[in-house]
């Protein structure tokens, strides 16, 4: 099960500086490993960042989950509030995973 934890449009000004000139939407999930927890294998909690670029006439979707990230819920909470804040995108989820892991883990 996954549930909504945030999302956001990346700002106007900044795609513009960037070259695009459609908008680009980032999502952020929490996902809810029930049923591995209860056999009590891997890690309860994971997340899944999703970008959508809505390029005229072309809707394209982008994802990164990652499963299995901690047992602990307020640690996926915190990554993924620096996701939201940073705007981190599917492609950057495990560069940024790699530099909080020296913080959080």
């Amino acid at each position: 099960m996954r549930t909504f934890f945030g999302g956001k449009f990346i700002e106007k000004e900044k795609l513009i500086e960037a070259g695009i000139q459609y908008p680009i939407k980032l999502e952020y999930y929490k996902k809810i490993n029930e049923d591995q927890f209860v056999k009590n294998e891997n890690a309860k909690f994971g997340i899944d960042v999703v970008k959508t670029e809505y390029i005229p006439n072309n809707t394209r979707i982008e994802n990164k989950e990652i499963t299995y990230l901690s047992n602990d819920e307020q640690k996926v909470d915190r990554i993924l509030k620096v996701f939201k804040e940073n705007e981190v995108t599917p492609i950057g989820v495990e560069d940024v995973l790699l530099d909080l892991s020296k913080e959080l883990f």
